[in-house]
């Protein structure tokens, strides 16, 4: 059976993409010690390793963003981040954003963000959420007889969950961590 020349092109895009993810989840995981758990268009979701532990200096004079203040004299503690950012290890996860249907509420394409599983879901709270299929991250609202997953983006319309939906409100976000350029 013979190929065409489109037919490689097409499976020669496909074998590039699944090198290039590939590559990309290891170097994650290699960093991270995590496990992928969801990898989508819209979200990447991992496991918490908080098995670790990373004493880091800490400023706890806090850090003047006006005038220049002598903050070296203050680093007499230290801080392990696994221990300040995640309070039930066995229900946390981490997720990359992906896309910008958030981004007036300050996260970004490529943002970290913390993941609790066992937060309940109140209004105005950022969410995970899987409906349809599909995980996205929206301002969850609740109605009598609905909820509305609200984007921070005017680009993007709010979606009404119904009880027709597939849905779950898969976890609350806690912290995003930014890359700075």
């Amino acid at each position: 059976m013979s190929t065409t020349p489109c037919e490689l092109c097409v499976k020669k895009e496909m074998d590039d993409i699944l090198a290039s993810v590939s590559q990309k989840i290891i170097v994650i995981l290699s960093g991270m010690n995590a496990i992928i758990l969801h990898h989508s268009e819209q979200l990447d979701i991992f496991s918490a390793n908080t098995d670790s532990e990373l004493e880091l200096p800490y400023i706890s004079a806090g850090i003047s963003a006006g005038f220049p203040s002598p903050a070296l004299d203050f680093i007499d503690l230290s801080i392990d981040l696994n221990r300040h950012l995640i309070k039930h290890p066995s229900s946390t996860f981490y997720g990359r954003v992906k896309g910008d249907s958030m981004k007036d509420a300050g996260i970004h394409d490529g943002d970290l963000l913390v993941i609790d599983k066992s937060l309940e879901a109140a209004d105005d709270k950022i969410a995970v959420c899987y409906i349809d299929g599909e995980f996205t991250l929206k301002r969850i609202r609740f109605e009598k007889n609905a909820c509305w997953l609200i984007p921070a983006n005017d680009s993007y319309q709010a979606i009404k969950v119904t009880e027709d939906n597939d849905f779950m409100i898969w976890g609350i976000v806690t912290h995003v961590i930014k890359k700075m350029s």
